[in-house]
Parts: C-alpha cells; sequence; structure tokens
C-alpha cells in the first residue's frame, strides 16, 4: 500500500472512531457528594440508611444552603433512604418493616424527621405529607464540626440505638427501639413446634435462650425438660440446673449440676472450660446450701 493511501486509510478510521455514538464511551465520574451506605444490627434486626454526603466547603448550613422550616432531603443527589428489615418505634411511635425517604424539615428549635413512603424522590422534590408513614419531633445539639454530612449508629444495644445525624456544627438524634425478645420468642415458638421428635438441640437452644434473656419462664422449663427427655447431656441437665437456681431451689440445682459435670466428663466433645464454668457454679449453690 502507498504512503499516501495508508494515511487516507488512517484518517477515515479517525473520524469514524470520533463518530461513534456517544453511548460506546460512556464512563463514570466522581460525585462532588459521595454515595454512603450504613448498616447496623440491633439485637437480630437490621437498619440501613442510604444517603450522600455533601460538604460544608465553607457554607453557611443551617438556615442559609438548608433553609428552615422547609422539608429537605437530608443529604444531597437522591433522598437519603432509611431500610429497617422488622417492624421498630422510632422515639416511641411505631414505624413498620420497609424502605422509606427520610425527610426532614429542620428549624433552629427543633427538627421534624418524617419517614415517607415516597422513597425513590430526587431530593425532596414532589414531596407530599399525604405519604408520610411517621413523623417524629427531636431536638438538634451543637457538636463538633462535621465537614461531610454523616449518619451513624451509636451506641447500639440488643434492643435499642440511636441514629445520629452529623452535620456542620449540629447532631440530630433519634431513639430507635426493637422488640428484639419478641420477635425471637415468635421465633423460638415457631422453630420447637416444627422440631423433629429426635431434636433436642432446638428446644435446648430456645429453653437457653429464654432463661438468659429472663421472658416465658415457663416456657423456657418446659423446652428444657422436652430437650433434657430427648437427649440427657452435660447441656441439657446444665440447663436444667441453672433453672432450678433461678427458681430458688438450690439443692435440686446441685444435683442437676452434678450430673451436668459427671456427662461432661464423660464426653469428649465437652471442653475443659465448660465443664469449670459448671462447677463453678456447682461450688455457689452447695455454699447456699450448707
Amino acid at each position: 500500500m502507498r504512503p499516501v493511501q495508508a494515511s487516507r486509510l488512517s484518517a477515515v478510521l479517525l473520524a469514524a472512531l470520533l463518530a461513534a455514538p456517544a453511548s460506546a464511551q460512556t464512563f463514570t465520574t466522581p460525585r462532588p457528594s459521595p454515595n454512603a451506605k450504613l448498616t447496623q444490627t440491633v439485637g437480630i434486626t437490621d437498619l440501613t440508611v442510604t444517603y450522600s454526603r455533601p460538604g460544608v466547603k465553607g457554607r453557611a448550613i443551617w438556615g442559609a444552603l438548608v433553609p428552615w422550616n422547609q422539608p429537605w432531603r437530608t443529604g444531597a443527589n437522591e433522598a437519603t433512604q432509611f431500610t429497617c428489615a422488622d417492624d421498630i418505634s422510632v422515639e416511641g411511635q411505631k414505624l413498620a418493616a420497609g424502605t422509606y425517604a427520610l425527610v426532614t424539615i429542620p428549624t433552629a428549635e427543633s427538627w421534624t424527621v418524617i419517614f415517607s413512603k415516597q422513597k425513590e424522590m430526587w431530593g425532596s422534590t414532589g414531596y407530599d405529607a399525604k405519604n408520610d408513614a411517621l413523623r417524629v419531633t427531636v431536638k438538634p445539639v451543637a457538636a463538633a464540626h462535621t465537614e461531610r454530612l454523616e449518619f451513624t449508629f451509636d451506641d447500639p444495644g440488643n434492643d435499642a440505638v440511636t441514629l445520629n445525624l452529623r452535620w456542620e456544627k449540629l447532631s440530630v438524634p433519634v431513639k430507635i427501639t426493637v422488640d428484639t425478645n419478641g420477635k425471637t420468642l415468635t421465633a423460638a415458638r415457631a422453630a420447637v413446634a416444627a422440631a423433629k421428635p429426635d431434636d433436642w438441640r432446638t428446644p435446648y437452644r430456645a429453653a437457653n435462650w429464654a432463661n438468659d434473656a429472663s421472658v416465658a419462664p415457663d416456657e423456657a422449663a418446659q423446652w428444657a425438660q422436652s430437650a433434657a427427655k430427648v437427649k440427657e447431656n452435660f447441656h441439657t441437665a446444665g440447663l436444667l440446673a441453672k433453672l432450678a437456681a433461678k427458681g430458688g431451689d438450690s439443692k435440686k440445682a446441685a444435683e442437676l449440676m452434678k450430673k451436668s459435670i459427671a456427662l461432661g466428663k464423660a464426653d469428649t466433645t465437652v471442653v475443659k472450660e465448660q465443664i469449670e464454668t459448671n462447677e463453678k457454679l456447682l461450688a455457689e449453690w452447695s455454699g447456699k446450701t450448707k
């Protein structure tokens, strides 16, 4: 191929490349307000916040960039979303499991926190109060400077957590509670009811949890007895001993714990530390019977 022909061919190919549809050359650029996703398990319930994180960037925020007394997306870009895997309570009020847009109406003295069914909003455009699932009122708190808006789940416990919004020099805490014991008890009852006749582990686990959580003592006793009836071993005898001790019968508790320890020493699957724990309990209960 002659040099002139090659040059012309290259020019044609370059022109064709530049004329290609834009869709063939798409790429992603970073957002000024980056996306973030935060999940916290409270008891056995997952809570999730999905949001974008604007920066202060030297701007006046409250009452300026974020106006007072107007619905706010509580972040940037799409409206912030809040998801609860189970029914919860927010500031003492019930909220059904689901995904919601987290809309807020800030004022200098208090904030209205709204869980809206309009979860696909861009910002707060088109927000309609008729679609609110729940509204609560909380008090903002002065805080150290936070450059980029941030959500945190603070002090998570077995059945409660505080969702905190921090930005600029403000913190907005929202108290969330979960009926962890109620949900677990319902699941335990269903599991025990569905357990096979030779399954000792399911009623044992249900009884052991109920004893530790100090809920449903009558059911815990029934489940523990059912487990021991299917298989008397270190675990089932030890649990019956703990239930007897909690009921105030130290003598019976000591007798059952002696049996548990003997069964444990004869069982190679029981570790030394487990046996030592029961021996300490036995020593304590034996002292109470003297």
